[in-house]
């Protein structure tokens, strides 16, 4: 699929691009932001859904996997419509899908079932689905290839935004009434009552995400032939034939990884902080430290937009990897602030990793941009895989200090990415 604001640019230099459209960027810094924001109230809610329910790390995990997954079931099928509608026709369907999950929190806080919140959210993430498979591609293309990465970056630091925001007010709002009420106490419709009670907070700050979005969703739709654009049917399965490329598919691979580590580590923070030995921090205090994380990845970002611009995307990749397993290694193996601090220090090291290898997998991939989005946003079904798994080795070990081995794993991979990917991609050739 090609997109066009208006007549064919010659095809000369970085105008042959033809995608340099400034209120066009706007909108997706927009759409980024609103992704951010959303995803990361999951870090809020987890803590709130592990006290109502009495669930194991593992189990409250369950969330991000509910989340996730809809990365990995309907990342193809996004972008297989982005390729019959076109980018703004589908971003409208991604945030109707977004504010129709919102509205599913309804029927879950009235029936008080965890299992309902899981479906919810699986909606939510399916619209947040066909919104990053647009929104990843077309900020790419908005300009000269040669600083594709920094675009993408700075594109990011808006998502860093949305993520430093939400979960500050969302700690404020959904956590605030935490632990008024010993759960283990209660049961029978004393218990589903509470449920129910505890909830309507959950409730009332997703029906005004689904206002919210529901006023985006209209702008946009009224923009939708704003783009001209040569539509492309292609077939879902012919985009995993780019993962022959071994520098896309190892690419996506460090996506899987990367995601799962950063939700990983994201989903944990509060329940890390409130331990004795870090920094003894109740729930909402630990909630309040949460944006600390994500506000590290919006500064990085904003950074690192600069720095790609006169650094190898692969080197800059491989040294914040080796930052993040540092201060992974500080934290497991100290203990008070240092430990705390550390971890949240980690968002700082995030920072370019998703928008970095993202681009640096997708180098040279011309007119199948769309498609290899759509594969490397299955990918990020890592959120769903890595935090449970990570969730379940603090359950066995009985301790979250020894958890973090996996996301430092993880972070290991991507180092060698870094060092692999250090230099520019050629070109894809059709065969």
């Amino acid at each position: 699929m090609q997109v066009s604001s208006g007549p064919a640019a010659p095809a000369t230099g970085d105008a042959a691009h033809g995608y340099d459209v400034p209120d066009l960027r706007i909108f997706v810094f927009a759409l980024f932001f609103v992704m951010g924001g959303i995803t990361s109230l999951n870090d809020v809610i987890i803590p709130k859904l592990k006290e109502l329910f009495t669930l194991n790390y593992a189990q409250a995990l369950l969330v991000q996997s509910a989340f996730f997954t809809a990365y990995a079931l309907m990342s193809l099928p996004a972008a297989a419509i982005v390729g019959r509608v076109g980018y703004m026709r589908a971003a409208a369907i991604g945030l109707v899908t977004m504010m129709a999950g919102c509205l599913m929190f309804v029927p879950a806080s009235s029936t008080a079932k965890f299992e309902l919140f899981l479906l919810a959210l699986f909606v939510l993430a399916t619209g947040i689905t066909f919104v990053q498979v647009v929104a990843n591609p077309l900020i790419s293309l908005l300009g000269p290839p040669r600083s594709a990465h920094s675009r993408l970056t700075f594109g990011q630091a808006f998502n860093s935004l949305g993520t430093t925001i939400f979960p500050y007010v969302g700690s404020l709002v959904i956590l605030g009434s935490l632990a008024k009420v010993d759960v283990t106490t209660l049961s029978g419709a004393a218990l589903d009552a509470y449920r129910a009670q505890e909830t309507h907070v959950v409730v009332v700050t997703y029906l005004c995400l689904a206002a919210a979005l529901g006023v985006v969703a209209a702008l946009v739709w009224s923009r939708r032939n704003r783009l001209k654009e040569e539509l492309a049917d292609e077939s879902v399965l012919k985009a995993f034939g780019l993962l022959k490329r071994p520098r896309f598919a190892f690419g996506a691979g460090c996506i899987f990884l990367y995601v799962g580590a950063e939700v990983a580590i994201g989903s944990l923070i509060v329940s890390y902080l409130m331990q004795p030995d870090v920094m003894a921090l109740s729930d909402q205090a630990a909630g309040k430290h949460v944006p600390f994380y994500w506000g590290g990845a919006l500064i990085g970002r904003f950074i690192g937009a600069w720095l790609l611009t006169r650094v190898s995307p692969g080197k800059v990749v491989a040294s914040v990897a080796v930052g993040a397993i540092t201060l992974i290694l500080i934290s497991a193996n100290a203990h008070g602030a240092v430990s705390g601090w550390a971890l949240l220090a980690i968002g700082l090291t995030n920072s370019i990793m998703f928008p970095t290898i993202f681009s640096l997998a997708s180098e040279g991939l011309g007119k199948r941009a769309a498609e290899g989005s759509g594969v490397i946003s299955t990918a990020i079904v890592g959120g769903a895989i890595i935090p449970p798994v990570t969730g379940h080795l603090a359950d066995l070990s009985g301790s979250l200090h020894f958890a973090l081995l996996l996301p430092a794993l993880c972070y290991a991979v991507i180092l060698a990415y870094g060092i692999y990917a250090r230099r520019p991609a050629p070109e894809l050739v059709e065969g």
